[in-house]
Parts: structure tokens; C-alpha cells; sequence
């Protein structure tokens, strides 16, 4: 069974590599999607208490970044590095296996990742 759970948060950033006004300074109201994979227990018929999920899911990434300037802790906080970002707070967290991270920065552009097996650019970390 998937199990998803929506998160809000709201950060700033500023894409320093590119050409365009994504080079400034701005901000986006965040939509955080999870999904997790795991059994359901036959005896309570649920995989996952969503509040426990929203619990490790504020711990491990809003209280990191909801309303912060995401280049504190990212070079480069594009929206595919960000969900790397999140999949690396989460994947030892999450009850089950994690199995999908969508992140919405407006309500038409989103980024879908499925972890590392899909992952075609790597993760720049500020040093």
C-alpha cells in the first residue's frame, strides 16, 4: 500500500547559476508531497498513522527549512536539489519504505523524485 501526506512550508532562495530573475533573491509557498510504501497491519487495517508521518516530516525537514533562506544549508537550492535534500532527512525516518518526493514551488512547477536509483544530478551541499 502508498500511503501520501501534503506538507505546506514556506522558504526563500536564490538560484546562483542561473541567467534569468531566479538569480535573485525570492521566495515560494512550498507543496511537499511524501509517499511511503509499507504493509498493512491487518489487525488496526492502517500502514501508518498520518500523524506519525507528519510528526518525522516536521522533524527531519520543516523545522529545517520553513522560513528559512535555503542557501544556509544548499549551494544551490534548485528544486531538484531540494527534493534530494528531503529524501536524504527522510529515507531513515519514515516507517516503511519511501517511495516518492514531489515539491511543488508554484502550483503549475513541481519536481518528482523516487531517490537515488533515479537520480540524474547530485546534491551540492554548502561547505
Amino acid at each position: 500500500m502508498i500511503l501520501t501526506k501534503r506538507f505546506r512550508f514556506e522558504a526563500a532562495h536564490l538560484l546562483p547559476r542561473h541567467p534569468g530573475k531566479c538569480r535573485f533573491l525570492h521566495g515560494h509557498s512550498y507543496a511537499l508531497r511524501v509517499a511511503i510504501e509499507m504493509a498493512v497491519d491487518p489487525e488496526t487495517g492502517m500502514g501508518c498513522d498520518f500523524d506519525e508521518l507528519a510528526g518525522i516530516v516536521e522533524k527531519q525537514v520543516l523545522a529545517q527549512a520553513d522560513h528559512r533562506n535555503l542557501n544556509e544549508f544548499l549551494d544551490n537550492p534548485t528544486a531538484e536539489n531540494i527534493c534530494v535534500w528531503i529524501w536524504q532527512r527522510l529515507v531513515d525516518h519514515v516507517p516503511g519504505r519511501l517511495v516518492e518526493i514531489e515539491l511543488h514551488e508554484t502550483e503549475d512547477c513541481s519536481c518528482v523524485y523516487r531517490g537515488p536509483d533515479s537520480e540524474q544530478t547530485p546534491l551540492e551541499k554548502k561547505k
